[in-house]
């Protein structure tokens, strides 16, 4: 049986019990229901609300009417996100968590899955993604003032992009039809780092009206500005404890400290034309920049075997000290501008878009010093009693003139993504039930992706740490537990070296691996078609489709060898081609106004990361180590079953239990595999260890969603003010067949528990939220075996808001931010073995809006 036929067979399998479930539950439930349902008209009573309910009750509405199995969230009645970026507002939707960064979030992890495999849309076209290594789309990118709402679609019809596995988030800009009046908002804002008590500010406003004599046009223009000077403070653990003495015992301590500005513009231009009620035309445009200045202080300790007076937890041991400073900066900006049209053709509608999209990540300068002491050079203690174990140098390490200088790296990098997207969809109604029709359409995607780096590192000699010691701080990260100080001046160091001829020596084995190997273009173009149809028999509704999607890559990488220099130009190249069927269905019945089952039995694609494509290979005949990208990856296959119950409360709430489950085949896996013979890039080791992404056999994420929205408008004044949310997501995962492991892994990302709560409050003009949202551990970094997989640890934070409407125009707000001062944290094999643990500190922010 073909792989086609076999999904076929599992498709209609799975899809008979789906129905089949879904028929016999409505059969009960619509009986029931039917004896206690209220009249129509109490249906969803219309109440004047505002701020936060309104914006829950626009979502509400969002959810109820999709076929599929939709969340979202919506901009409030001044037209803004309650949090500061699109991955934070959405991170307390059932099943959502998000990757951080520097305590922000950045990545959506929908339902455990990887962000690499959830398909990011901007008005419903694919956005680009800027980072050189995944398919990841940075959120953090994208400020909540540009948007006016989010959807995340857990369960795909044919008319979506079938690479979305995880699951798609679709980002909607405001249209000024969507108000239909002239609106203008404005917001600003100030507040306070409790780390370096520094003051991040930031502001925006927007304008949009409808003019013209028969109110035909709309225009709708939003900017942003945002600025923070943050500070976190890191402990970078071991990813090595050795058994010494009978114990583990880590290898390495590294305490650091960031201190860095971020920045952020953004800004949307939205023009809609209604020409006649049969053609309406629009063009949208947005434009973000990200710019990151960064400095990063770093203090090293190198742990010895040599261990004495020993227990179970401390030790002594002579140890060699390193000290370091990065300087970074990143240039970021993504520019999207599309066109398109609404056409009434006869009985139908043609739906027309045309996209450009070009997202740019460029690092100007990355650079790094390296002082480091002889070995043994002083003497410290271990104790790893906590969590965050301890390593305390004797006074000996605080001297600056025992750090030499070691060496000197310069890196540049730039990623650029260049995506055209077209797509077509005609809409015809037909005499078939209710409100049925049948959906055709097509897309093309042609996304140009590439990545250069220029890297070159020098052994530096001549000089200690004495001659450029920074200006002494007295802070120690982490509630005073580790000193940093003396630092490294990276002005200083860099003005030694100019004034003193021969301080540095190019290192050539330290440059050309790291300036060839990350250098790639990629060209992938994805051809699209779809058929599907929509039909009603009174209370249900089925919609039934195919999608096929044509896939044409070409890579191209280098190959470096002995012979390599850094002007090399790409001489290793690979394509691809394959096309895929994507059947699956989507049911809804409702029970009655208020009672809603939903079903889905969906196939979904997950393409192969860009970086993992390019046929690179790196040798290091020294080490006898090779690493090299591989062109022949499969692309992850995925059917998904869901199945939901929701329940809609006259006061504008819901109470909703959803399962769900993805058979995914070729789960890819980063390996390292022991060659013996073998020949790359010309060379032959006899005995080489080779690190490739490689695909594992299959994978299985299955589990439950919970989730309660209540408003409590049944109350007796004042609280009927109150409203409260909760939903909590269990998640199990599996893959199979990981090359060299005979265990069964977790998916990446993939925590066992998700969950958010929060509770508000809103009336006569006060507005007030805390809001707390929690994720279990998840596999990061898979390992030789189960001792050295890498978990990030849980992590549980709190939110808090309270605004006053002084007029109905103006509001006043306070904001909390991590008041729980939830830390990163990551651990090797068991949780106790610490790898990196980074603090982020409180924040508070106060500011006003203003709406028309």
């Amino acid at each position: 049986m073909t792989p086609l036929k076999k999904t076929g067979a599992l498709l209609t399998t799975r899809l008979v019990g789906c129905v089949s479930l879904l028929a016999l539950s409505a059969a009960t439930l619509s009986q029931a229901a039917a004896q206690s349902a209220p009249p129509a008209g109490d249906m969803l009573e219309e109440i004047q609300v505002t701020g936060m309910r309104l914006a829950e009750k626009k979502a509400l509405e969002l959810k109820q009417n999709a076929v599929g199995i939709v969340d979202a969230v919506v901009a409030d009645d001044v037209g803004k996100l309650p949090d500061q970026n699109v991955a934070e507002a959405i991170k307390r939707l059932p099943g959502l968590s998000v990757a951080n960064d520097q305590g922000e979030g950045r990545y959506v992890i929908i339902r455990g899955v990887s962000p690499d495999l959830a398909n990011v849309t901007l008005n419903g076209q694919t956005a680009a993604a800027p980072e050189p290594a995944g398919r990841s789309v940075k959120l953090d990118d994208i400020p909540s003032a540009m948007i006016g709402s989010v959807e995340v679609v857990k369960s795909l019809t044919p008319d979506r992009d079938a690479n979305a596995i995880a699951g798609q988030v679709n980002i909607n800009t405001v249209s000024a039809f969507d108000r239909n009046k002239f609106f203008a908002t404005a917001r600003g804002s100030i507040g306070q780092y409790q780390l370096n008590k520094k003051h991040p500010f930031g502001g925006d406003v927007t304008v949009g009206d409808i003019f013209g004599d028969d109110r035909q046009f709309g225009l709708v223009l939003s900017a942003n500005y945002d600025e923070r000077p943050i500070r976190s403070e890191n402990v970078q653990g071991s990813t090595n404890w050795r058994t010494v003495g009978g114990y583990a015992v880590p290898d390495d301590f590294r305490p650091r400290e960031y201190n860095l500005t971020r920045k952020r513009i953004g800004g949307v231009a939205n023009f809609d034309w209604n020409v006649n009620d049969a053609t309406k035309l629009y063009l949208r445009s947005s434009y973000a920049e990200y710019s990151d200045s960064e400095v990063r202080d770093q203090f090293r300790v190198e742990i010895p075997t040599t261990i004495t007076a020993q227990t179970a937890t401390t030790g002594s041991f002579r140890a060699r000290g390193t000290r370091f400073v990065r300087v970074r900066e990143e240039d970021d900006n993504t520019v999207t501008a599309n066109a398109g049209g609404k056409f009434e053709i006869g009985e139908g509608t043609l739906e027309v878009d045309a996209t450009y999209t070009r997202a740019v990540k460029e690092d100007p300068l990355r650079s790094e010093w390296q002082f480091r002491t002889g070995s043994n050079a002083f003497t410290a203690t271990f104790d790893t009693t906590s969590d965050i174990y301890q390593v305390t140098p004797a006074a000996e390490a605080y001297n600056a003139a025992l750090y030499g200088a070691r060496s000197v790296s310069y890196d540049h990098r730039k990623a650029e993504e260049n995506l055209y997207q077209y797509r077509a969809d005609y809409k015809l109604p037909v005499e078939l039930g209710d409100d049925a029709f049948v959906k055709v359409g097509a897309k093309y995607l042609s996304r140009h992706k590439s990545n250069n780096r220029d890297y070159e590192s020098y052994d530096a000699t001549g000089f200690t740490l004495a001659s450029v010691t920074g200006e002494a701080t007295g802070r120690a990260v982490f509630g005073g537990r580790f000193p940093i100080d003396p630092r490294v001046d990276y002005d200083a160091a860099e003005a030694y070296v100019a004034s003193h001829a021969g301080s540095l020596t190019y290192s050539r084995s330290g440059s050309i691996s790291n300036t060839l190997a990350n250098d790639y273009k990629v060209t992938e173009d994805v051809t699209a078609a779809y058929a599907m149809t929509s039909i009603t028999w009174d209370r249900l509704t089925l919609i039934p489709g195919v999608r096929m999607e044509h896939t044409q890559g070409d890579f191209a990488a280098k190959i470096i060898n002995a012979a390599s220099t850094p002007a090399q130009d790409f001489n290793s190249f690979g394509k691809s081609s394959y096309t895929d069927w994507f059947p699956g269905i989507n049911a809804r019945f409702d029970v009655n106004e208020r009672f809603i089952l939903r079903g889905a039995v969906t196939t979904a694609i997950g393409r192969p990361n860009y970086a993992d494509l390019p046929p690179f290979i790196s040798v290091d005949t020294g080490a006898a180590t090779v690493s090299k990208g591989n062109p022949d990856l499969t692309p992850l296959k995925a059917v998904n079953f869901d199945l939901s119950v929701e329940y809609y409360l006259p006061s504008e709430g819901v109470l909703s239990v959803a399962l769900f489950q993805k058979d995914i085949d070729n789960p890819i896996y980063s390996q390292a595999i022991t060659v013996t013979n073998g020949t790359f890039g010309g060379i032959t080791l006899p005995t080489a260890l080779v690190t490739t992404p490689l695909n594992a056999k299959s994978a299985t994420v299955k589990g439950v969603e919970v989730n309660a929205s209540i408003q409590g408008t049944f109350l007796p004044s004042p609280f009927d003010g109150l409203g409260v949310q909760g939903n909590l997501t269990l998640t199990d995962s599996k893959s199979k067949g990981v090359l060299g492991r005979t265990d069964t892994l977790p998916m990446f990302s993939q925590s066992k528990r998700v969950a958010s709560a929060q509770i508000y409050y809103e009336k006569d003009g006060l507005s007030a939220r805390v809001a707390y949202s929690y994720r279990s551990p998840f596999l990061d970094t898979v390992g030789a075996n189960k001792a050295t997989d890498i978990y990030t640890d849980s992590n549980g934070s709190m939110d808090a808001r309270l605004g006053y409407n002084f007029t109905k125009q103006l509001e006043v707000y306070l904001e909390g931010a991590n008041l729980t001062d939830a830390k990163f944290r990551r651990y090797i094999g068991v949780k106790h073995q610490m790898a990196e643990a980074e603090r982020y500190g409180r924040s508070v922010k106060l500011g006003a809006q203003f709406k028309y």
